[in-house]
């Protein structure tokens, strides 16, 4: 009998599980339950499927055929935690990270000592190439989580939490964009994610390369302390045919784009997908801002991608 080793990820955190192929689905979620405290009847197992459909609790772990070590994400929420929010009151108001809002420019992007550790991303950190990149084109840097995909709420599927248009989205903006994937999160979770997504296998579009948090850097402002921010600089380093001048990057906080204020866009973040996928149109729309950028735009930091959704472009 061929023991199973599971790598689990949930609220931010990995947890390593050891089964066997006669275990049962449900002996699993009691051993997730063990190791996490959120209930079997509260867990939703996004990968772990059986022919293409999720397994019923009866289910044995070797007709389900995983690769060791597999990586498992789980979507559920701890009793007290559903308690708690039970309890809150309905009329406070919502709590922002200021951060998040700031309209003040801290002027640290030319800081010697920023520019230093953005050298030293350069020089060390490593980058697979998945697609080699193309001559002429701009560069999309993308986000993921909240951005692209609703990592927190609960579904027994990936294309659930997914952000509407995404597909139509990435397979428009390839056409003048080579795209990157950046996510403040460890590089297999975001190959993980991009599989769940049906990224990975869309014949439309491909994905340049990943880039994961090792290639951010730690920057200190007075307001706030110490922040982790995704300085551009580190691609600009290693491909120097971008630039600030063809380079935009979505996120939906601010602050990972600090070090280059004027090639960030803040994206409206996707949360609460079963109640907003129908309604949400923002890949949808900024596809044409995209569009626009690339047919229009020479230097990418001379428009204000704050006021993207008014953007007029001068067509010369």
């Amino acid at each position: 009998m061929e023991n199973l080793k599971i790598i689990l990820k949930w609220n931010g955190k990995e947890y390593n599980l050891e089964s066997c192929e006669n275990d049962s689905v449900s002996d699993l979620k009691r051993e997730i339950q063990k190791q996490t405290g959120v209930r079997p009847d509260r867990q939703k197992l996004l990968n772990l499927k059986c022919k293409g459909k999720v397994p019923e609790d009866d289910c044995k772990l070797g007709q389900l055929k995983l690769k060791c070590p597999f990586k498992l994400m789980l979507m559920g929420s701890l009793e007290e935690d559903i308690e708690e929010a039970n309890k809150a009151p309905s009329d406070l108001p919502e709590v922002v990270n200021d951060l998040d809002i700031e309209d003040e420019e801290v002027a640290i992007e030319n800081q010697d000592v920023y520019l230093a550790k953005v050298e030293k991303r350069i020089n060390e950190y490593k980058i697979n190439i998945l697609n080699e990149f193309r001559p002429d084109k701009k560069l999309l840097v993308l986000d993921i989580d909240y951005t692209l995909f609703d990592h927190r709420s609960a579904a027994e599927t990936g294309a659930e939490l997914m952000r509407p248009y995404l597909h139509e989205f990435l397979t428009r903006a390839y056409e003048d964009y080579d795209i990157v994937i950046w996510s403040a999160t460890g590089m297999k979770w975001i190959e993980e994610k991009m599989k769940l997504l049906g990224v990975v296998s869309n014949p439309n579009y491909k994905i340049a390369c990943y880039l994961d948090y090792l290639a951010m850097i730690s920057v200190h402002i007075p307001k706030y302390g110490v922040i982790e921010v995704k300085p551009l600089g580190v691609l600009w380093g290693k491909f120097p045919q971008f630039s600030s001048k063809n380079t935009i990057m979505f996120d939906d906080i601010r602050k990972n784009f600090i070090m280059n204020p004027r090639n960030g866009l803040k994206i409206r973040a996707f949360r609460e997908a079963h109640l907003n996928r129908h309604k949400d149109k923002e890949l949808l729309l900024l596809s044409q801002y995209l569009k626009d950028l690339a047919d229009h735009c020479r230097d990418f930091t001379e428009v204000n991608h704050k006021r993207w959704e008014k953007y007029k472009p001068n067509k010369r």
